[in-house]
């Protein structure tokens, strides 16, 4: 049981952020109501497409009752001929809509970069090409995270995430180069994410009552933005007070963790 196989998707989705303590203790009070899917953990690439003045993001981080992301997705680090996905996700009110298509990893850039269309025809490839030409999306970030996934028991559409290690840059934009990427700041822990067609099961509420976890807003595209935005003014700021390499890395260190300043002192 799981995502990679479906393509067409429309349900709630509630987020939550973990700490480790937090983690340990609900993973142990639900685990006798989900099973975990045969993937198990693994990692999962997305190269996040958006405008050139980032329209797509900055319209989501106003919160708006609409909104949407275009994503070329794949499981694990793909090769040429790995099969990766396309996918539109909308949101409206509490309801995700998702729609993608499954291509070659060659296929998908030849469309997206070079405007060749694939052999496959579908009403969801056509609501892509729709969103291309409306858009002209181009890469802006990829986003890397490792993945454990569950499902109910009971109702199979009952689906629980938990994300680490969100990682992410802004070079090097190709699902072939690896999963690596500097931390988003100030996140540790898991973000959790409930997805069901209904309401939440008496027993998950419960649950999640007992150990006061609420619901957050978290957006991984949108904190990588917010978090460009926060590095592009300290790279103005020491451009404007003559600031040495090692005093920027300082200033950075401020807001980053020592993993973002690794990558940093690499690139």
């Amino acid at each position: 049981m799981g995502d990679k196989n479906n393509n067409v998707f429309e349900r709630i989705e509630k987020k939550y952020l973990l700490s480790e303590e937090k983690f340990n203790l609900l993973f142990q009070k639900i685990e006798p109501y989900m099973t975990i899917d045969k993937f198990g953990l693994h990692t999962i690439c997305n190269i996040y497409y958006d405008t050139e003045t980032f329209d797509l993001i900055r319209n989501s981080i106003e919160k708006p009752s609409y909104k949407e992301k275009f994503r070329l997705r794949s499981y694990g680090v793909p090769g040429e001929d790995s099969m990766v996905f396309l996918e539109i996700k909308k949101k409206y009110g509490r309801t995700v809509f998702k729609r993608r298509i499954s291509l070659s990893l060659n296929e998908a850039e030849d469309y997206l970069e070079r405007g060749i269309k694939p052999q496959k025809d579908s009403q969801i490839l056509r609501e892509i090409d729709y969103f291309i030409k409306l858009y002209n999306p181009i890469k802006k970030v990829f986003i890397a995270y490792d993945r454990v996934a569950l499902f109910g028991k009971e109702d199979e559409s009952l689906r629980i995430t938990f994300d680490t290690d969100i990682r992410s840059r802004t070079h090097n934009l190709d699902l072939r180069k690896g999963d690596f990427g500097m931390a988003i700041n100030n996140f540790s822990g898991y973000l959790m994410e409930i997805k069901t067609s209904a309401s939440l099961p008496l027993w998950l509420a419960r649950i999640l009552s007992e150990l006061e976890i609420y619901p957050d807003s978290f957006s991984k595209y949108g904190s990588v933005y917010k978090q460009g935005l926060i590095n592009e003014r300290l790279f103005e700021q020491s451009i404007h007070e003559e600031l040495d390499e090692q005093q920027l890395i300082s200033k950075l260190n401020s807001s980053t963790n020592r993993r973002n300043i690794k990558c940093l002192q690499a690139s």
